[in-house]
C-alpha cells in the first residue's frame, strides 16, 4: 500500500508531530534560556567553537523557544521548520558531528528534529492549527 493518509488521519498526525517536537524545541529552549541561563548558553556556545557565540546563542533560544511554540499551535509551520531545521543543522556540524548516537554526544536526535519539522514544513500544519484558521479567513466563502 503506497497511498497517503489523507482527512482525519492525516490531520492527526500532523497535530501529533507538531506537538511532539514542538515540546521538544520548547525543552530544549527552556533549558537554555531560564534552567542554564543566557550567559551560560552564551560561554557553552563559544567554549563549543561556534561563530558568532552570542548571535548564535540568542538565535538558537529564540527558534527554540518561539518556533516550539509555533510548531504546537501550527502558526507559520513552514517558517518555524525552516528556522529550527536550520538550528538543528547547526547542532549538527558544530556539537554533535563527531558521534552518531545522542548517548555518545552523536547528531541522531537533532537530525531526528531537522528532518521531522522540514516535514511539517512542506506538509503544513494540517487542519487542527492556526494555520488552517488563518487560511480559511483568506478564503473567500463560495458562492
Amino acid at each position: 500500500m503506497t497511498r497517503a493518509l489523507t482527512g482525519t488521519a492525516r490531520d492527526v498526525v500532523l497535530l501529533l508531530g507538531r506537538l511532539v517536537l514542538g515540546l521538544v524545541l520548547l525543552a530544549h529552549g527552556w533549558q537554555k534560556v531560564v534552567t542554564n541561563g543566557p550567559g551560560a548558553t552564551i560561554e557553552g556556545f563559544s567554549g563549543m567553537g561556534i561563530p558568532a557565540a552570542p548571535a548564535a546563542a540568542a538565535f538558537t533560544m529564540l527558534v527554540e523557544i518561539v518556533g516550539g511554540l509555533m510548531l504546537v499551535v501550527g502558526a507559520f509551520t513552514a517558517v518555524a521548520g525552516v528556522l529550527a531545521a536550520l538550528v538543528m543543522v547547526g547542532a549538527g556540524l558544530f556539537v554533535h558531528a563527531d558521534a552518531f548516537f545522542a548517548a555518545d554526544g552523536g547528531w541522531e536526535l537533532v537530525g531526528v528534529i531537522a528532518a521531522g519539522v522540514l516535514i511539517l514544513a512542506a506538509a503544513g500544519a494540517g487542519r487542527f492549527s492556526v494555520d488552517h484558521l488563518l487560511a480559511a479567513r483568506r478564503t473567500p466563502a463560495a458562492v
